[in-house]
């Protein structure tokens, strides 16, 4: 059992949390409605995942760097942190991208 993924993605999400609260994008924006975003979203798309592991197209891989742990069968645990992650991680690059073409636009005015 080895906690360097989970670790990885943990580390990852708090990187997110201070662009987050540094530039005020997502959850120092609007936090309810962030929250209900991200939420939408991970549910999505673990119900897309349990619909491919039904189907037999994915399968747990096993790996020396994870932790081993399964919420579901077939399922790890790192799952449902990149999954976060990689949700958390759109909505950070589309509102500060959002907010440089704002910031750009409003210079040229």
């Amino acid at each position: 059992m080895s906690l360097i993924y989970l670790g990885a993605l943990l580390v990852s999400l708090a990187a997110m949390v201070l662009l987050d609260r540094r530039f005020r994008l997502v959850f120092w924006r609007d936090a309810r409605r962030a929250g209900i975003t991200l939420a939408v979203g991970l549910l999505f798309f673990l119900a897309w995942d349990a619909a491919g592991i039904a189907l037999g197209i994915f399968a747990r891989g096993g790996s020396r760097f994870m932790t081993g742990i399964e919420v579901a069968p077939e399922l790890p645990l790192e799952e449902i942190f990149f999954l976060l992650f990689l949700c958390y991680l759109t909505l950070v690059l589309v509102f500060g991208g959002r907010t440089l073409l704002d910031r750009r636009k409003a210079e040229r005015s």
